[in-house]
C-alpha cells in the first residue's frame, strides 16, 4: 500500500496540467436536489438568479432533480411561475456549448449515461436537465402531509434513494421542504424501520431559513414540515438550518451590485436573463455553495468553514429542536466573518464562469497540491506532538501559467485544538509548522489558499488536517 502511495504521488507531480485534470474527471459530483420557489420576478426575483448560478456550475454537480416547490410568497405554488423555471434551463442549453470548452468537453453523453454517475467537469445536456425539472409540494405546512399528498417529485426523492450509489443526496431547499417530509412519510408507512432509517441517512438538507409557510406567519414554526422532520428524525437525518449567511449573501450581492452588472447580466444567454434584485441577490445560493468541491470544505462537518458559511450544532429557531445553526451568537458572527472573506472570491468564480458563458474561453482555478497529492476533499496527515511537519504547496499549477500566490491560514472553529496556531512566513508555498507539545490526541484544520493572477483572480483550496500524535 505504501508504495502505491508514493507511486501516486510520484505520477502526479510529473504529470502535465491537462493529464492531471483528465485524472481527476474520475472523481464523481456531489448529488443535489433543488426544491424551489422560483417564480415571478416582480415578487421573488432571487431564486432565478440562483438557478442561473447554478447552471453555470452544472459542470460541478449532479443535479438530480429541480423541483418548484411552495414558499413564503406563494402557497399554493402558481403553476405559470414553473415557466420560469423553464426558461432558464433554455437559457442553459444555449449557453452550454461554450461553458463546455471549459473543461475541453465535445460532446454530451447519452441521456441513460447522464442518469447514471456523473464525473466532475462534465456539463449535461439541456435535454438531461429538462427530464429532472419537475413539481414538488405545492401546498405548504405540516398539514399537508400524508396520504393524497404525494408529488412527481416525492417519488422521486424515493426513487434517487434507492439508486445503488453510495453518495449523500443533497436536498438544497430555497422554499419549503416539504416534498422531503411527503417522501419521509410515505416511506415511514410502507417500509420496516430498519428501511425508514437507511433512506434517511441517504439525505442532507440545508435550508435557507423555513419557508414551509407563507411569510405573514413565518414565526409560527410548528405548522412548517420541518420542524417535524427535525423532532423524529433527529439520529438520522443531518439538517442545516442556515439564519445568517443568506441575509448576508443578500446583502453583499447589493453591494457589490456593479459587478453583477458589468460581468453577470448581458454575458451568454443566462446573463441576458439574470433580473434586477428586488430585496437582495441570491438569497438561496449558500445552499448549494456549501456543497461545492473546491477543495475548502468538507460539506458532511458543517463546522468546516466555506463559501455556504459554517455552523455549530444546537437549538433552532423554534426552541425545541436541534439542528446544524448559525442563527446565535458567537455563531453567527464566526459564519457571517468568514461569508464576507470569501465573498470577493465566489463572485469572481461566478464573473470567471459567465465570460465562458458568453466567449466559450476565459480563465480556469489553479490546482493545488500539497505534498504531492491534489484533492478536493480535506487531506488527512499525520503529525507528532513537538515535532516540525512541512506542507509543500510548491508543485500546484494553473492551466494558463499564471503565477500563483500562497496564503496558509488556520480554522481554529473546526479543530479540537482550543489555541490558534502562529503560522510564520504564511505567503510561502512551503510552510513548516512547529506541532504545539500540548497538542497530542488533536485535530487541527490548516487551509492552502492559491490564487492566480489571470483574469479575475481565480481562488483555489486545499484543506488539511493535521492528526497529532
Amino acid at each position: 500500500m505504501t508504495a502505491r502511495i508514493y507511486l501516486l504521488s510520484f505520477l502526479l507531480l510529473t504529470m502535465t496540467t491537462a493529464e492531471a485534470k483528465n485524472i481527476f474527471t474520475n472523481e464523481l459530483k456531489p448529488r443535489i436536489v433543488i426544491m424551489s420557489d422560483i417564480g415571478d420576478c416582480n415578487v421573488e426575483p432571487d431564486d432565478m438568479e440562483s438557478a442561473i448560478r447554478l447552471m453555470a456550475y452544472a459542470d460541478r454537480f449532479e443535479i438530480e432533480a429541480f423541483m418548484t416547490t411552495v414558499g413564503w410568497n406563494c402557497d399554493p405554488y402558481p403553476e405559470e411561475w414553473a415557466k420560469v423555471l423553464d426558461e432558464v434551463v433554455d437559457a442553459y442549453g444555449k449557453d452550454v456549448e461554450n461553458l463546455r470548452k471549459r473543461s475541453s468537453q465535445t460532446a454530451f453523453l447519452s441521456l441513460q449515461e447522464e442518469s447514471g454517475k456523473q464525473r466532475l467537469g462534465y456539463w449535461p445536456s439541456v435535454e438531461y436537465i429538462r427530464s429532472r425539472s419537475m413539481a414538488g409540494s405545492h401546498r405548504g405546512g405540516i398539514g399537508v402531509i400524508g396520504e393524497g399528498y404525494d408529488s412527481p417529485g416525492s417519488d422521486f426523492l424515493i426513487q434517487l434513494a434507492d439508486e445503488d450509489d453510495d453518495r449523500p443526496i443533497w436536498v438544497a431547499a430555497w422554499g419549503g421542504a416539504n416534498t422531503l417530509a411527503q417522501a419521509i412519510w410515505r416511506v415511514q408507512q410502507t417500509r420496516t424501520e430498519k428501511e425508514l432509517k437507511k433512506f434517511l441517512r441517504k439525505f442532507r438538507v440545508y435550508t435557507i431559513t423555513d419557508q414551509d409557510m407563507r411569510y405573514d406567519m413565518r414565526m409560527n414554526l410548528a405548522y412548517s414540515s420541518h420542524q417535524w422532520m427535525r423532532r423524529e428524525f433527529k439520529d438520522n437525518l443531518t439538517f442545516i438550518w442556515d439564519e445568517g449567511t443568506w441575509q448576508l449573501q443578500c446583502e453583499l450581492g447589493k453591494q457589490h451590485w456593479a459587478q453583477h452588472q458589468q460581468c453577470i447580466q448581458g454575458h451568454g444567454a443566462l446573463g441576458s436573463i439574470y433580473p434586477n434584485y428586488k430585496w437582495g441577490v441570491e438569497g438561496d445560493t449558500p445552499s448549494f455553495l456549501h456543497v461545492m468541491p473546491n477543495g475548502l470544505n468538507d460539506p458532511d462537518d458543517p463546522t468546516q468553514a466555506g463559501w455556504g458559511g459554517c455552523h455549530t450544532f444546537g437549538l433552532t429557531a423554534d426552541s425545541l429542536t436541534e439542528s446544524w445553526v448559525s442563527w446565535q451568537q458567537p455563531q453567527r458572527s464566526i459564519s457571517e466573518g468568514y461569508k464576507r472573506r470569501f465573498y470577493p472570491d465566489e463572485l469572481n468564480d461566478f464573473s470567471a464562469r459567465m465570460q465562458w458563458a458568453k466567449e466559450g474561453r476565459g480563465n480556469t482555478n489553479p490546482t493545488v497540491y500539497v505534498n504531492g497529492i491534489h484533492s478536493l476533499k480535506p487531506l488527512h496527515l499525520k503529525a507528532k506532538a513537538g515535532k516540525v511537519i512541512t506542507l509543500d504547496a510548491s508543485m500546484s499549477k494553473d492551466a494558463e501559467g499564471d503565477h500563483l500566490s500562497f496564503l496558509w491560514w488556520h480554522q481554529l472553529e473546526a479543530d479540537t485544538y482550543p489555541q490558534k496556531l502562529t503560522i510564520a512566513d504564511n505567503t510561502h508555498p512551503r510552510l513548516q509548522l512547529q506541532v504545539p507539545q500540548n497538542a497530542k490526541g488533536k485535530k487541527m484544520h490548516l487551509i492552502c489558499e492559491v490564487h492566480d493572477d489571470g483574469p479575475f483572480q481565480l481562488v483555489a483550496y486545499q484543506r488539511v488536517i493535521l492528526e497529532v500524535k
